[in-house]
């Protein structure tokens, strides 16, 4: 863990107070790369952006991006950058194994991964720093479950091993996985160790499944045909590294905003109800990381209201704006965080794309926010967010240290 790059200036702003380009009609903009775009903010246009089949995410690296792009998604074998026939397949694939009676016999022991979390941090007494304690372990114990990575053997994975391999998986630009000095080789050699463990462990489950993740991933593969192996084993380690990277980035962003900001409403979520609407609020209105735009490219002309985008052009999508749009979303974010989104959040993409751990994420913000609300309604942060240091190096942001009281 200690190889996190933690920065320790106090101009970084919280995720949560980025700001955003006001949703307008499409217009040109320019990429951070120079790249000429057509920026969508809209809420109602980038909902069809996202669901119009003449929008691709193929082939991007022809024509730019919104700049440095991480090895998950500047890969052409992620299922983020295919599209068409080979991009059903493989989706499909996925959807078999996440099954609505898959997911709904996950739930409980993901209560219970939390509820062990918290305990562990009740009976370790304050002070504590929620980055380690809490908001880095639920994730880890939920991912390494649903994998089947928490035995013994060769199929364990330790946390710093996965974050390590995280790290290198979501870096962007020169930072090398937000490790100080680290080398391109260094880097190579990581995702290279990172991919090989994959490999090792979608072959073993080939030869001896069980009812783990990986291996109702292989099984529906197999079943399926036509899923290149190289796709396969990208699959599951993206939803191995990015998936536990996500959810830490996003419980640790939430409980930034909810304790540092709305003190007051962080003993209401032990009601679960309200836990749940506030869960889902926050996805909305916190991003990840700081990136504005998600980046496509259109293969034919498209109308978008009054604007017609040629062919061929680059359209940058921000999320961020459209699920601020106030035409849709007038309350905010301060709002009462336990009412219920005027529409359906953004946060996840849509259409094709649509994230296929929205669920996770929901399913352990929600746990998370309710159990630890619950046993520690005193809960409060010792340092100001001003004064925060946050984790770079990544896809993500978070806080490097959230220091409390209870």
């Amino acid at each position: 863990m200690d190889s996190v790059a933690a920065d320790t200036r106090t101009t970084l702003p919280p995720l949560h107070r980025l700001p955003l380009t006001p949703a307008q009609p499409p217009h040109p903009t320019t990429l951070p790369d120079g790249t000429p775009a057509w920026l969508i903010t809209r809420y109602h246009d980038v909902r069809q952006v996202l669901g119009d089949p003449r929008v691709t995410r193929a082939d991007l690296h022809d024509v730019g991006t919104a700049g440095a792009t991480a090895d998950v998604a500047a890969n052409p074998a992620s299922l983020f950058n295919q599209d068409g026939p080979a991009h059903r397949r493989l989706r499909g694939t996925v959807q078999r194994a996440f099954t609505p009676r898959a997911i709904a016999g996950w739930q409980p022991w993901v209560a219970a991964a939390v509820q062990q979390s918290v305990d562990r941090l009740v009976a370790a007494g304050p002070p504590a720093d929620l980055v380690p304690a809490f908001a880095r372990p639920v994730p880890f114990a939920v991912t390494t479950r649903l994998m089947g990575l928490d035995g013994d053997g060769p199929d364990h994975l330790d946390e710093e091993r996965l974050h390590r391999w995280t790290l290198a998986l979501l870096a962007q630009g020169d930072a090398q996985g937000g490790e100080p000095g680290a080398s391109d080789g260094q880097h190579d050699d990581t995702l290279a160790e990172f991919g090989a463990f994959m490999g090792e462990l979608v072959a073993r489950r080939r030869r001896d499944p069980g009812d783990d993740l990986v291996s109702r991933l292989v099984r529906a593969a197999d079943q399926d045909g036509g899923v290149p192996e190289e796709s396969l084993v990208f699959l599951v380690a993206g939803l191995t590294a990015s998936g536990n990277e996500s959810v830490a980035g996003a419980l640790a962003n939430a409980l930034v905003y909810v304790l540092g900001e709305r003190p007051e409403h962080w003993p209401r979520l032990a009601d679960p109800a309200v836990a749940e609407r506030t869960a889902e609020r926050l996805l909305h209105y916190i991003p990840l990381g700081d990136d504005e735009a998600t980046i496509r490219r259109t293969t034919a002309p498209i109308e978008i209201g009054d604007v017609t985008i040629p062919a061929g052009s680059v359209v940058a999508v921000s999320l961020g704006s459209a699920n601020r749009d106030p035409a849709v979303h007038p309350e905010g974010l301060d709002a009462d965080l336990g009412l219920p989104l005027a529409a359906p959040t953004l946060a996840f993409s849509a259409g094709p794309h649509y994230c296929i751990g929205a669920w996770r994420v929901r399913l352990e913000m929600r746990e998370s926010l309710h159990r630890l609300a619950t046993a520690l309604p005193g809960l409060r942060l010792t340092v100001p967010v001003a004064e925060l240091a946050w984790q770079l190096g990544g896809t993500t942001r978070s806080p490097a240290r959230l220091p409390v009281e209870w």
